[in-house]
């Protein structure tokens, strides 16, 4: 056989060598991947993405997070962190603001795609700024359940505490469906499902559309419909905790309503009763 056919042959026959894929090269700073989009209704998402090694935070807490602005420079916005501080990922849940500086941009993302994040969680909603106590409620309203989304998911939570209620008002039925599903997995989760138990108390509520239970939460607490639903006397400064994050309104007038059952506001370096959230998306 000649030998340019003998080659030939032999190259053909010869299995190609496997070639490693080429990494994908950043292109923003600090950057981390889109690993997964969730839409749950035109006006709420929520992403999860890659967690450097590096990163620690205590459940709770939020972070800078943003993109590239129009102008070259980052676009940042402080995000509450929804996934436990065990999770291998990072998860955040968002509202979409139609002409918002960065959400209009945010709800557009795909995986695969990468957004910017600043290497330092910070924020009040933590175990370490709550004196210890039985009972601890999570005050949300609307995206403001997300550090909470972390906190249900972290074991010390339980160890801490003998019940823990979860409020949860919205707009609409359909505003709910994040916690919702969230609180109804808990149970199955292997690493704290045994630990979740009937310690957690789900309170959902509505404004607009109607529902099984309406009302701002701050009404159903003052004329003690809330209470009277969930079977206890009230909120006491020996036995109850609080975390309360939403809409300045709503921050305003609970820390009205809290410092009128007795508690007092805490903080990382002077642990109290109660704390708030005073972090906000656009």
């Amino acid at each position: 056989m000649p030998f340019d056919k003998v080659m030939t042959q032999t190259m053909t026959d010869t299995p190609d060598t496997p070639v490693a894929p080429t990494p994908k090269v950043k292109t923003l700073p600090n950057s981390q991947t889109v690993t997964e989009v969730t839409h749950w209704t035109d006006r709420l998402f929520s992403f999860r993405v890659t967690r450097p090694a590096s990163f620690r935070f205590r459940s709770g807490e939020f972070v800078m997070i943003g993109l590239m602005g129009d102008n070259g420079k980052p676009l940042l916005r402080a995000y509450s962190i929804a996934s436990p501080s065990w999770d291998d990922e990072l998860e955040f849940y968002s509202i979409k603001v139609p002409d918002g500086p960065l959400t209009s941009k945010l709800q557009h993302m795909k995986v695969g795609d990468e957004i910017i994040l600043r290497p330092k969680p910070v924020g009040t909603l933590v175990h370490d700024a709550l004196l210890p106590g039985k009972r601890l409620w999570f005050f949300a309203t609307g995206t403001g359940i997300a550090p909470f989304a972390s906190l249900i998911r972290e074991p010390q939570t339980y160890d801490d505490y003998e019940t823990i209620i979860l409020t949860h008002t919205c707009r609409h039925v359909e505003d709910l469906e994040y916690g919702r599903k969230l609180v109804e997995s808990l149970r199955d989760d292997p690493l704290i499902g045994e630990m979740v138990g009937d310690k957690l108390v789900y309170y959902p509520t509505t404004t607009q559309e109607d529902s099984p239970k309406m009302g701002r939460v701050t009404d159903l607490l003052r004329d003690g419909t809330l209470f009277k639903d969930l079977g206890i006397d009230g909120i006491t400064r020996e036995t109850d905790r609080a975390m309360v994050c939403g809409s300045i309104g709503l921050n305003k007038d609970l820390m009205e309503i809290l410092e009128g059952f007795g508690l007092r506001e805490g903080a990382n370096s002077e642990p109290m009763e109660y704390v708030v959230e005073k972090a906000f998306v656009d």
